[in-house]
């Protein structure tokens, strides 16, 4: 964000924001701001230090991530505007939640020095565990996939729910 011009009050649509609701840092690369307006939080990111009573602009860089910030931009804009601010940007599938929340419990064992097995155990339940032949059922394949998605995740991969395959390539 960047302080903006004074504009006139008639064209002036938007209230100011209120930095003594939310939570304020100062970081390295400027200042950090988490600002809680109704349910959602809204994260922003400024140069200079925030202050209360000034207009602020929303700096949007034309790069890959420009449809996302374009997004948040939108949705800060509606709240501040009392409306409601409208879907999240990208929506993980019921399916696709339960995956990842299950590779994130796999991975979290096997750094605790859990085995396939036991991971399986606590993931899918002792009684679909085979008594045998343990080395080549399904469920020891999948565990064993569980616990590599998680590793990606883990390794930086969480990034790429941020952005999913383009659909306009």
């Amino acid at each position: 964000m960047t302080t903006a011009p004074p504009l006139s009050h008639k064209s002036a649509s938007q209230p100011l924001l209120d930095f003594t609701a939310g939570q304020v840092c100062r970081a390295a690369g400027g200042w950090h701001a988490v600002l809680r307006i109704g349910s959602v939080d809204h994260r922003i990111w400024s140069k200079q230090p925030l202050t209360a009573g000034t207009y602020y602009a929303a700096e949007l860089p034309l790069d890959r991530d420009f449809e996302a910030r374009a997004h948040a931009a939108t949705r800060l804009w509606r709240a501040m505007n009392g409306r409601a601010p409208g879907p999240a940007f990208r929506r993980l599938s019921k399916q696709r939640r339960e995956r990842i929340c299950a590779a994130l419990r796999a991975v979290a064992a096997y750094f605790a020095g859990a085995t396939y097995r036991s991971i399986a155990e606590a993931l899918f339940g002792e009684k679909r565990m085979p008594d045998r032949v343990w080395k080549t059922h399904d469920l020891r394949s999948r565990t064993i996939r569980l616990v590599q998605s998680g590793l990606a995740l883990v390794r930086g991969g969480y990034r790429k729910l941020l952005r999913p395959g383009r659909r306009d390539k």
